[in-house]
């Protein structure tokens, strides 16, 4: 028997950076269904607006886009429904102290299967940044942009 190889999934959500300072980052694995976990293995799913909260000592991830999986029959999964993570105690104690400060939110950063075949979810601490944080964030990516063009012409 051989064994079914996939792309490797590397769903990144691209806006985390821009928008939010991230302070501290954890590795969480996710509760799946079983068409769930066949999308996500096909690339099928997005972070885009997705963001954690803490609720009575759990951790959830809210409106994470994972596709229908085309194949599915009436067992199907609905779209944007609410997952929980599983991280231990000491992490969610840490999140939901963090989770308490004024401006601060939990992000995904970026989605990806393990070697073990677990698809699992990096989150982040984030504080919200100003316009004028924006804009050095801008400008220091196209200082190195320059830069490496520089480099790259020697």
């Amino acid at each position: 028997m051989s064994k079914m190889t996939f792309k490797e999934v590397n769903i990144k959500n691209r806006r985390a950076n821009f928008d939010y300072a991230i302070t501290d980052t954890f590795t969480a694995g996710i509760v799946l269904t079983g068409t769930e976990i066949k999308s996500i293995r096909l690339g099928k799913a997005s972070l885009v607006d997705t963001y954690c909260y803490v609720h009575n000592g759990e951790v959830w991830v809210k409106n994470m886009y994972i596709a229908e999986f085309f194949y599915g029959t009436y067992n199907n999964h609905t779209e944007r429904r609410e997952r929980k993570l599983l991280l231990n105690r000491k992490e969610i104690r840490e999140l939901d102290k963090a989770q308490k400060e004024p401006g601060v939110t939990i992000v995904p950063l970026r989605l990806f299967i393990s070697q073990r075949g677990y698809a699992k979810l990096v989150i982040g601490i984030g504080r919200g940044k100003k316009e004028y944080d924006k804009r050095q964030t801008i400008r220091e990516r196209e200082d190195k942009r320059t830069m490496a063009r520089l480099f790259q012409k020697r």
